[in-house]
């Protein structure tokens, strides 16, 4: 995440790197709407200019925020997969230690969903500007079944972690309106999800049921089929 690490750091990456500190710093804490790039360069000492020079839109800022966020997610979940070979479980784990690690931030997500909902949005977690918080993410579900003991026919291997990813941020938006304590809706939506998918591993075995697993799962995952 950090440019120029362990050698010399020049003068545009310091600045660069002072403007994203105080975006950051103010997106945990004012939220997207309460943080400006008027107020990021006025925070920063710089001018409104070189602050876009830097980062042209606000965005650019949120998409920094989105990896630091995925990166905090792939340092929690790793060592939690480690010893865990049963795939629910380690499905379980990734989805678990990723709601955790956004927890800090329930009571202003809202506001970061009004740019990551359109579809034109460089904030759309689909969007080519969001490839690298995505592929973090990517990588721990194909980890996970990669991973696990249970071996699966080789399109449904491929296609799953993306199938997967996508289902997480289904239980990421439930978890945005969820107001129980604790959001705790979520957690029982989590465990009763991952029941069915315990339930219907077995069922692959069934030549019907495999092939329209596949199907579907090869449609969420973008593959023709």
């Amino acid at each position: 995440m950090f440019e120029n690490a362990g050698g010399p750091v020049s003068k545009r990456d310091r600045t660069r790197a002072r403007i994203r500190e105080v975006a950051l710093r103010s997106l945990r804490e004012q939220g997207y709407d309460g943080t400006t790039m008027r107020g990021i360069a006025a925070a920063a000492g710089l001018s409104v200019g070189n602050a876009y020079y830097h980062f042209p839109t606000k965005d650019h800022l949120v998409q920094e925020l989105y990896v630091e966020v995925q990166h905090q997610h792939v340092a929690l979940a790793e060592p939690a997969l480690e010893g865990v070979d049963d795939l629910t479980d380690r499905v379980g784990v990734v989805v678990r230690t990723g709601l955790s690690n956004l927890s800090a931030w329930h009571t202003i997500a809202p506001q970061f969903l009004t740019t990551a909902i359109a579809p034109d949005s460089p904030n759309n977690p689909f969007s080519a500007e969001s490839a690298p918080a995505r592929d973090a993410v990517l990588g721990l579900f194909d980890g996970a079944v990669s991973g696990a003991r249970t071996r699966l026919p080789d399109d449904l291997q491929a296609d799953l972690p993306r199938a997967l990813w996508t289902a997480y941020l289904l239980v990421t938006l439930f978890w945005v309106y969820d107001t129980s304590p604790g959001q705790r809706r979520t957690e029982r939506l989590v465990d009763a999800a991952l029941g069915i998918l315990r339930f219907a591993l077995p069922m692959l075995r069934v030549p019907p049921f495999r092939r329209s697993v596949t199907r579907i799962v090869g449609i969420v995952a973008g593959r023709d089929a």
